[in-house]
């Protein structure tokens, strides 16, 4: 039986992590590299990218980063095709590349805002999820994380195309388990609760949001770090048991009565 740190290391692991030059996807990247994978950190924000992976150098970890657009197929197979260049293998992928959208009524969205929302949540993931279990198959191991959501589990009034599309993402983490457990890959989505953010900062710091938060079980966001220990579970071999989970960090938030 390996230690407790060992099983959390990740040392000797690659990672891809999309999505990775804000938010959660670039504290992912950089959690990731301080348990010793070597990252390659990807998004369409390339400048972002580099500020990133630059922090990540100086804190005395291994990062590249690579331009890749999720909404389209030519762009991820060419950043695939380059990340062939650069590393042997890929041990894990952190498929976080996604967007919310403006808080709208069913009736009143429009079918373009859907479908790019849904083309870029679901489709892209699948894209970007299809080509990284193509290497991981070769290779006969790794771990596949989603990015799901909270909405993965449960409704939410004026986000149907959002919640939509993270409850597609859950359902193709365990269609994806399924298929592929047996070449050595898990696949499990990491589901966050209301976690504060750049992007939501302005609306809960109104008295409507400090209102809303204050009706949730845990009566407070959470803070990234809080998403540490999750993340680094699935990604590492203390997780080699869990498959196709989606693996819920909410504070509690669900557990709210009707």
């Amino acid at each position: 039986m390996s230690s407790i740190e060992n099983l959390l290391s990740l040392s000797g692991k690659t990672a891809l992590i999309s999505g990775a030059s804000s938010g959660l996807g670039a504290h992912f990247a950089k959690v990731m590299a301080q348990a010793g994978a070597e990252v390659i950190i990807a998004a369409r924000r390339t400048n972002k990218l580099t500020e990133v992976a630059e922090e990540i150098i100086a804190a005395g970890g291994k990062a590249q980063t690579l331009a890749m657009d999720v909404t389209s197929a030519s762009s991820v197979n060419t950043a695939f095709a380059q990340l062939d260049e650069i590393i042997d293998s890929l041990d894990i992928l952190v498929n976080n590349a996604g967007i919310s959208s403006t808080p709208t009524k069913f009736t009143e969205m429009e079918e373009e805002d859907w479908s790019y929302l849904l083309d870029v949540n679901l489709k892209g993931a699948w894209r970007v999820a299809k080509q990284a279990a193509i290497r991981m198959k070769a290779a006969g191991k790794g771990s596949i994380i989603n990015t799901g959501s909270i909405y993965s589990l449960c409704t939410g009034l004026q986000k149907t195309d959002y919640n939509v599309s993270k409850v597609a993402v859950a359902q193709l983490t365990k269609n994806m388990a399924l298929e592929l457990s047996r070449s050595g890959i898990r696949v499990n989505s990491l589901c966050p609760g209301y976690f504060a953010s750049a992007i939501n900062e302005e609306e809960f710091n109104t008295e409507r949001g400090k209102a809303y938060i204050a009706r949730l079980v845990p009566q407070r966001l959470g803070q990234y770090h809080e998403l540490t220990g999750p993340l680094l579970l699935l990604a590492s071999d203390a997780g080699s048991y869990i498959n196709g989970s989606s693996l819920l960090v909410d504070g509690g938030s669900l557990l709210s009565p009707i």
